[in-house]
């Protein structure tokens, strides 16, 4: 999918959460990395729709995020920093279905499809179990089982490692890995986004630096003073 931001800027009042930016992306793997309020997350709600732009536009393969609202916002799935709050029906299968349910598809084919995204992620065991009963690696799995049911071209996650153990982080990172879709990705866990082809650095609400995860990792650093 091609991204694109021509001047959109993000303001609430007299605050600017995020400065007019104009950029291209089309890479597979995007991370976005910042210290916390520097714009990272105002950044990747623009792109899915979350937010609309103060000023200039964002676009998806051509499809302005204000103007064509729906598809635009049809292309891309959101994971929450906190996935158990986006997964609010009684069990994990029943949360999936909401999405090709609501889209009018056929009881079938909605069973089809559930089976087809607990079994792509390994999760077919939890389809009968309720969201707190999973931990957090679960969570963010059944989460992205969600999301990818709708079959979106883009997923952003917020922070898809936060407070995970080293097991359940190794699994949601190859989860991310094995994704054939695109994936923006906006982490404090530098080591999850340092081989990543592109690296975008937010600084008080500015785009600080653009480039090869390694090189973002020391420009971040640098900004962090640490």
């Amino acid at each position: 999918m091609h991204i694109c931001f021509d001047q959109a800027e993000l303001r609430f009042g007299d605050r600017v959460a995020l400065q007019p930016l104009t950029l291209s992306l089309r890479e597979p793997r995007i991370g976005v990395i910042g210290l916390n309020g520097s714009g990272k997350t105002s950044f990747a709600r623009l792109i899915a729709g979350l937010a609309k732009p103060t000023s200039g536009k964002v676009s998806l393969d051509g499809l302005d995020t204000v103007i064509d609202e729906k598809p635009a916002r049809a292309k891309t799935g959101f994971i929450f920093q906190n996935p158990g709050n986006q997964i609010i029906l009684p069990n994990i299968r029943e949360d999936i279905a909401l999405g090709p349910k609501s889209r009018g598809l056929a009881a079938a084919e909605v069973e089809r499809r559930v089976d087809e995204a607990l079994a792509r992620f390994g999760i077919s065991d939890l389809g009968t179990r309720r969201p707190h009963e999973l931990s957090g690696g679960e969570l963010q799995l059944a989460a992205l089982a969600a999301v990818c049911v709708n079959r979106p071209e883009l997923i952003i996650f917020d922070e898809p490692t936060n407070q995970l153990d080293l097991k359940n982080r190794a699994r949601v990172k190859a989860a991310i890995e094995g994704l054939a879709e695109q994936a923006i990705v906006i982490s404090h866990d530098l080591d999850l986004v340092a081989d990543f082809g592109r690296v975008l650095v937010f600084d008080q609400g500015a785009l600080a630096f653009d480039g090869m995860g390694h090189e973002a990792v020391v420009r971040y650093r640098e900004i962090a003073g640490c």
